[in-house]
């Protein structure tokens, strides 16, 4: 699906505020709400938005560490990785998780209370995935930049 200029500010727009009702989008960016509805949809069956949720601040929610872990497996084979990865999407602590091309496998973001809640991640959570030769923990001192919203380019055109 090819996005023009309109497409672009909805979905601007919506990951400004997912909540924002129609009606006031449609008028934000100039389509009758019928017409906005209709690209919405068709924004969303092309699976361009791929869902709505609610952004929470961790913070308030105790979670004040952020803890990026480096992770290389045993090996390379289809079932060392898919192992792996069915392990750390069912770990509700794992925060994501990236392959990586170069020195580690994966990396992992972990959110934790303290250095204490950490410990227990690491022994609940960390320290049970399948397949792990290495593990190598980096603590964060704060978040510089964390966005959730990519940037649209309008069209020239």
């Amino acid at each position: 699906m090819k996005l023009d200029r309109i497409d672009q500010k909805i979905l601007t727009v919506l990951q400004e505020d997912g909540r924002i009702a129609n009606a006031d989008l449609a008028d934000q960016v100039g389509l009758s709400p019928s017409a906005c509805l209709r690209r919405m949809r068709a924004l969303e069956e092309a699976g361009i938005i791929d869902k709505y949720v609610a952004l929470l601040d961790q913070r308030k929610l105790g979670r004040k560490m952020d803890i990026f872990v480096e992770i290389s497996l045993v090996g390379q084979s289809n079932e060392v990785l898919e192992n792996f990865e069915r392990a750390v999407g069912r770990s509700s602590e794992i925060m994501e998780c990236f392959l990586m091309a170069g020195d580690a496998d994966y990396i992992l973001r972990v959110t934790a209370a303290d250095p204490t809640d950490f410990e227990r991640i690491h022994r609940e959570h960390l320290a049970r995935l399948p397949g792990v030769l290495r593990m190598k923990s980096s603590f964060a001192i704060r978040p510089i930049v964390r966005k959730t919203a990519f940037p649209m380019k309008t069209e020239t055109t």
